[in-house]
């Protein structure tokens, strides 16, 4: 199988990368979300999208803010229309969604790279 891992984006605070593999892309994002980057994680995991989803490892985020959770919970799109699928998503990641009212449905794993 043919695996790529690539830099998709980075500043001093998140670094985004994809592994792409025959389907579904999957992202990882490390460090932290906020409004200062934001509008760069949504351009970097729009460029990305190949297919139906993306998946998104938010397991090695720090920190996100509100503007880093629209990105990624897509709220204003129905359940069936958001391409973004979060995978890890740790207990406070959770939290925050819920508080937000904002649904969050775990993703089925995606085979290893």
């Amino acid at each position: 199988m043919n695996v790529q891992e690539r830099l998709l984006y980075r500043d001093e605070q998140l670094s985004i990368t994809v592994t792409e593999t025959p389907g579904i892309p999957a992202v990882t994002l490390s460090g932290e979300v906020d409004a200062t980057n934001s509008v760069a994680l949504a351009g970097a995991l729009a460029s990305c999208r190949r297919g139906r989803h993306v998946v998104v490892d938010t397991s090695r985020l720090t920190f996100i803010d509100v503007s880093g959770l629209r990105v990624l919970a897509m709220p204003a799109l129905e359940p069936s229309q958001r391409w973004i699928r979060l995978h890890n998503v740790t207990p406070y990641q959770q939290r925050l969604l819920h508080l937000m009212g904002w649904s969050y449905q775990p993703t089925e794993p995606h085979p290893a790279p």
